[in-house]
Parts: structure tokens; sequence; C-alpha cells
């Protein structure tokens, strides 16, 4: 897989992006991506887009990763909620979620045997990352809780993804 091309990025995201809107726009991805509402960008993509776009200072990149987090936290805390509330076969049924049965069923496994650390070791892993906010919401954890543990687990991703940024050679190209 080679890296990502931002050189078609349409001018008026860029100018988005280098506004002062820019920590607000990246704060909605986020929460959409925590919400696992964000279907046309893969999460792995967020934080390496922002720092390719609105800058990787030391500050900015500081800036970046916390609004990430805070943002993937809060959309992961909203899908927990909803799963409270509304329930299992609730989620399963609605379009907008992205799992089957059988695969959340796996997940179900890993909380059960885990526990809520399973909450912010999957929220450190590519292509699990926030799926156990459902055996979460469905459990006796409480709120607070999980917050605590997704955002963790999120800091780690996120920080994960910056640092491979910023030290593997800037792996979004800009400009071709």
């Amino acid at each position: 897989m080679g890296p990502l091309q931002l050189e078609g990025v349409p001018s008026w995201v860029e100018a988005l992006f280098a506004s002062e809107l820019a920590f607000a726009i990246l704060f909605g991805l986020c929460v959409l991506e925590g919400a696992m509402l964000l279907r046309f960008m893969p999460s792995e993509l967020v934080v390496p887009s922002a720092l390719a776009l609105i800058g990787a200072s030391i500050p900015e990149t500081v800036g970046i990763v916390t609004v990430a987090v805070v943002g993937t936290t809060v959309g992961q805390f909203l899908l927990f909620c909803l799963v409270r509330r509304a329930g299992r076969e609730y989620v399963i049924q609605k379009r907008w979620f992205p799992i089957t049965e059988s695969r959340l069923d796996r997940f179900d496994g890993w909380f059960d045997r885990w526990g809520s650390v399973a909450v912010a070791g999957s929220n450190t892993m590519l292509f699990v990352r926030g799926l156990l906010t459902v055996p979460a919401g469905l459990s006796e954890m409480d709120g607070r809780s999980f917050v605590v543990l997704s955002a963790l687990g999120s800091l780690s991703f996120q920080s994960i993804l910056a640092c491979l940024y910023l030290l593997g050679g800037h792996l979004v190209v800009i400009g071709g």
C-alpha cells in the first residue's frame, strides 16, 4: 500500500483545514469515527491527514492528537449510551452499524474474557477500534470507567499514528 496522495484533495477542503475551523472540523470527524459513522475515510488516516493538512510542529501535533482523542472518546461514549438505552438488536439492525452479528459475538467473547481492559486494548488495535463499545454498553460498566478506558486506548492509537507520521518519513504525500 502506497502513501496517501493528497494532491487530489479539493482546494476547499485544504482551505478548511488551513482556517481557524481546522480543529473544529477535526473534532467533528473524530466524533463520527468514534461513533462508527465515519464511512468515507479509514480511521487510520484521520490523524496523519490532519498532520499533513494542518501542520506537524510539536504544538500542532499535540493539539491534533488531543482533539482526536477527545473527539473519538465523545463519539464512542455516544454509541455506548445508545447501546445501553436501545440494546444490541437495535444497533445490529441499523445499516450504519458496520458489523455483523456473528462478528459482534466474537467481540462479546473478548469482553467476557478480558473485561473492561479490553476497551482500552481494542481502541489501540487496527480494524477493531471501538467495536468493544457495544459489549461495554451492554455490560454493567459505568460510563465514567468507559470514558477513561476509551480515552486511554484512543490516546495510544492516535499517538502511534502521529509518531509513525512524524518518524516514518511522512506517510502522507502532499502535492505528489
